[in-house]
């Protein structure tokens, strides 16, 4: 088969000959490459959606003799990143053999225990629920996958008699029913009454296709997909108005992203009730073409069809009960309205819960919403993480897709609730929950650090991302900030971390600095004070100008950075951490240093003051005392490395020993030092402490508080 990329318009058609040249041969090396070209277009599958098979012949390790082995998407994977070891790879006779042990539907769980028998690589991933619906099939080559266009089809009321319509029996149709080792059954018994066609639509499911070749497989899955996006997209472009018209309009991209920083620490504050989570926000168009429309409230109410959909985002959406235009300056009244709202959902979704539950479901959870959808102004998403919020976003999209589709072409129809339960509260989806990690110490808390493109502010930054909280770094120094973007983009990846330039002088600089953790995290938890200067001259040479600059940058800045904080945190009403890196300065007094060395006392009782005041709101405040971390830092840089050779009467390079050899264990200090303190005061063994301060600099006596 050989095809051209100008036949599809609907799909991305990415087979590079060359690359599959250097594949000839290795059949499994083509599945893993036929899978990330599937997994890259979302058009056609979301991240950890889908799953793809292959059967080839292999050596049993036990007998030498060849045998047919099928290797197929593992347990959790995801298409567009996978490699060899995401697979699974089982004997398929054996597989097929387990049809003589199978018991029936009320015995479904037991038979994926039984996969285990069937492994022929011991090293590879654990098999996932879908297993033998690629193994009953007698195809080489099979895909399945959730495109949008498809499922539009699939969950349409008149879906059935459009595919026989469309496809001419080539396509065929499959009612609804869980996935498992019934349905791979029926997928067989429907092939084999049905010789020569091409792939199965499931309804309310998702599509199946296949192939002699994973090159025939990936042209025989775009070109289906591109016939069922051809016609939802001609009846769609022919609707008079898309879900009923719009009845909002939406407001300006900045009065939007506005409206949403403002109101995001509220909702993640609902919508932590049970647990710790972090947020997405998003403005799509086709986002803002759902939430404004005439039919939001009747379709968003229905909830999704797709099984991969509700699992990410819940059986349905809450859709708040808001106009664009509110004001949400006076947050109490906001809350006053949103409140009540929250609390309705979770009542509906106990009944749910309640209403389908089974003897032996697993106990409830969390009841609060993923999907908070707002007219005028866009989506949010919360979970336990940045990359599952943003995915259940990227989810909920496709199922707007699909209600856009499937509308177009007939009626949306979603899976039933009972239906919809029965997956949410699989035994098996508890078991896969319950095989998670347990989270680390930081997991769904947000950390704003100033001054973070280098030195202590930096080492804490990544110490706080390691344990698994997101960062928002942030520093005046552009050049510098974009070297440590990099850094952490390398190590973390886009879903734990966003830079911003912060100047703590400039109130607008703070005020955008928190409004973008709030639009991409939902809020912010801990707020770390580490921007600092320092200025080391005789009284006699100092400045007014250096005298305002050093208060401006650490007490002033200080002051602003924790204010902006405590406003989020008080959205959230869920308590928080304040952080100031001050200095064992604040304490000891030393020639040439009155500017830096009151200034960083007063940070010192600023913090105090804060404590003090911030304790009904259950935000903690502490203070990390450091001395001499002269590790990448600009402070050591520049002017004050010399001021303060000149006033010990030392060589530059001689510093750091000077430093450590006037200690008490005579140690040097380095940046992940420090971060390991700020790490002790909010990682969980000091939840009660506020007003404290911790000196980390190797044992000054000077410095001892008491």
């Amino acid at each position: 088969m050989s095809v051209k990329k100008r036949q599809f318009k609907n799909v991305s058609y990415l087979w590079d000959e060359s690359k599959a040249r250097e594949l000839a041969g290795d059949e499994v090396g083509l599945l893993v490459y036929r899978s990330n070209l599937l997994g890259a277009d979302v058009r056609l599958t979301n991240y950890g959606g889908g799953n793809t098979s292959c059967k080839a012949a292999g050596a049993d390790p036990l007998t030498g003799h060849e045998t047919e082995v099928m290797w197929v998407k593992g347990s959790g994977g995801d298409l567009g990143t996978m490699t060899k070891s995401g697979l699974a790879a089982l004997y398929v006779e054996r597989l097929r053999d387990l049809k003589r042990v199978y018991r029936g539907l009320q015995h479904e769980d037991e038979m994926v225990e039984l996969f285990n028998h069937c492994i022929f690589d011991l090293g590879s991933k654990a098999p996932s629920i879908d297993t033998p619906l690629h193994g009953f099939l007698p195809f080489k080559h099979i895909d399945h996958l959730h495109p949008d266009a498809s499922i539009a089809i699939a969950a349409s009321r008149d879906g059935k008699k459009i595919t026989e319509q469309l496809f001419g029996g080539i396509v065929g149709w499959l009612g609804w029913q869980r996935p498992g080792f019934d349905l791979a059954l029926k997928l067989r018994q429907y092939v084999d009454e049905h010789p020569g066609i091409r792939g199965l639509i499931l309804a309310s499911h998702g599509l199946f296709t296949w192939g002699e070749t994973s090159y025939d497989c990936y042209v025989n899955t775009l070109q289906v997909i591109e016939q069922c996006a051809d016609y939802v997209n001609e009846k769609t472009r022919k609707q008079r108005a898309v879900f009923g018209g719009a009845v909002v309009r939406s407001l300006s991209k900045e009065e939007r992203r506005k409206k949403a920083a403002s109101l995001a620490p509220v909702l993640r504050g609902y919508c932590s009730s049970h647990t710790r989570m972090i947020g997405h926000f998003t403005d799509d168009e086709k986002v803002l073409e759902f939430v404004n429309s005439k039919d939001l409230g009747r379709l968003a109410k229905m909830g999704t069809s797709c099984p991969d959909h509700f699992l990410r985002t819940k059986i349905s959406p809450l859709v708040l009960d808001l106009k664009p235009g509110d004001d949400t300056s006076d947050i109490e009244a906001v809350k006053g309205k949103i409140g009540p709202q929250f609390e309705a959902y979770r009542k509906f979704y106990s009944e749910y819960y309640d209403s389908c539950k089974h003897p032996d479901s697993p106990a409830m959870r969390d009841p609060n919403p993923v999907v908070i959808l707002l007219a005028g102004v866009g989506m949010f998403t919360f979970a336990k993480d940045k990359q599952t919020a943003r995915v259940a976003a990227e989810f909920y999209i496709n199922a707007i897709n699909v209600m856009r589709g499937a509308e177009a072409i007939s009626e949306y129809v979603a899976l039933p609730r009972q239906e919809a339960f029965n997956i949410e509260y699989w035994l098996l989806e508890e078991a896969k929950l319950a095989r998670r990690p347990k989270p680390k110490a930081l997991s769904g808390r947000v950390a704003l650090v100033t001054g973070s493109a280098g030195g202590i502010g930096k080492a804490i930054a990544k110490k706080f991302a390691d344990e698994s909280a997101c960062v928002v770094i942030c520093d005046n120094d552009e050049s510098r900030l974009k070297g440590a973007e990099a850094e952490f983009q390398k190590k973390y990846g886009n879903d734990v971390f966003i830079g911003t330039k912060l100047d703590v002088m400039k109130e607008p600089d703070i005020r955008k600095a928190f409004d973008e953790a709030s639009l991409a995290f939902g809020g912010v938890d801990i707020v770390v004070n580490c921007a600092g200067l320092s200025i080391s001259k005789p009284l006699e040479e100092h400045t007014e100008k250096d005298w305002d600059l050093q208060y401006d940058v650490m007490v002033k800045g200080q002051f602003l950075v924790t204010q902006k904080g405590v406003e989020i945190m008080r959205k959230q009403d869920f308590g928080g951490d304040v952080l100031n890196i001050v200095s064992k300065n604040a304490l000891v007094s030393g020639p040439n240093n009155a500017a830096y060395g009151s200034a960083k006392a007063a940070q010192l009782h600023l913090s105090r003051l804060n404590a003090a005041e911030l304790g009904k709101d259950r935000i903690r405040v502490n203070v990390v005392n450091p001395d001499a971390v002269i590790t990448d830092s600009k402070i050591w840089s520049g002017a004050w490395a010399e001021g303060r050779t000149k006033a010990y009467g030392v060589k530059v390079e001689e510093l750091p020993a000077f430093y450590a050899k006037r200690t008490l264990l005579n140690e040097i200090i380095n940046p992940e030092d420090i971060a390991n303190a700020c790490f002790a005061f909010v990682g969980g063994l000091l939840g009660k402490s506020t007003g404290n301060v911790l000196n980390v600099d190797g044992g000054v006596t000077a410095a001892f508080l008491r």
